[in-house]
């Protein structure tokens, strides 16, 4: 028999912010990396979008950047004690609907897959502290114990929908019956492929794709947390320019 599954990405889905940018953020604080790099790139284009003023995807894909050619050449055994001290200090940093839906598919006996942009490094160290079935990440490409500088990407939605492919032979999933849980541009495939699509704090650029596509602007759920409110609106719900 077809199994069901739960897809999440983790970034802005369960994890309240970036495991990305955390990571950077340690890698800074153990002088792994030149803090002069966060202060003259990436810490404007942080604060555009803390303030709104950015896109989250291009904020993202612009710290990527920055992040990927800092930790290059960069020791593995210091990427996994700075990976663990994020994972240790900051794992519980998430959002509540999200928490307790990983709870419910893993009791409904679901397969709970992590899907996510981040470093597969940090993506497989989450998915153990949440017990999930499976995960797969940005991959970070290793030689010689240093990271090369190389990346095989899963921040975008061409990528999360191959991995789904890949998923659904591996555990013989019914996509029909299954869920996925997404918050930007790059979870929309994932969210058109399954039955239950659920759309978490969306930014408004998957909001908008949401509502001008034909399946999912009727199936769609749209769950907004805030403080200790969990709102859920219907995909047709009015967008503030």
């Amino acid at each position: 028999m077809n199994k069901t599954a739960a897809f999440f990405d983790i970034d802005g889905t369960l994890y309240r912010d970036s495991l990305m940018v955390e990571h950077f953020k340690k890698l800074i604080k153990y002088d792994l990396v030149d803090p002069s790099v966060w202060h003259s790139h990436a810490k404007k284009t942080f604060l555009d979008w803390d303030k709104r003023q950015g896109n989250y995807d291009d904020y993202l894909l612009e710290l990527a950047e920055i992040y990927i050619s800092s930790i290059k050449g960069l020791n593995k055994n210091d990427i996994e004690f700075t990976s663990n001290q994020v994972i240790t200090l900051k794992a519980e940093r998430v959002y509540r609907y999200t928490r307790s839906r990983i709870k419910w598919h893993l009791n409904e006996g679901h397969i709970v897959i992590f899907i996510s942009g981040s470093p597969d490094f940090l993506v497989e160290k989450m998915a153990n502290k949440y017990n999930v079935s499976d995960c797969i990440g940005s991959g970070y490409i290793f030689k010689d114990n240093k990271f090369s500088g190389e990346v095989t990407p899963m921040w975008d939605s061409d990528s999360k929908n191959k991995a789904i492919d890949t998923f659904v032979h591996k555990y013989n999933l019914d996509l029909s019956k299954s869920y996925a849980y997404g918050d930007t541009n790059g979870d929309f495939s994932m969210l058109t492929k399954v039955g239950n699509p659920v759309a978490i704090n969306p930014a408004k650029e998957l909001l908008c794709k949401i509502q001008n596509d034909k399946y999912l602007s009727k199936t769609a759920k749209i769950i907004v947390e805030r403080k200790d409110v969990i709102y859920n609106l219907d995909p047709s719900v009015s967008v503030s320019i």
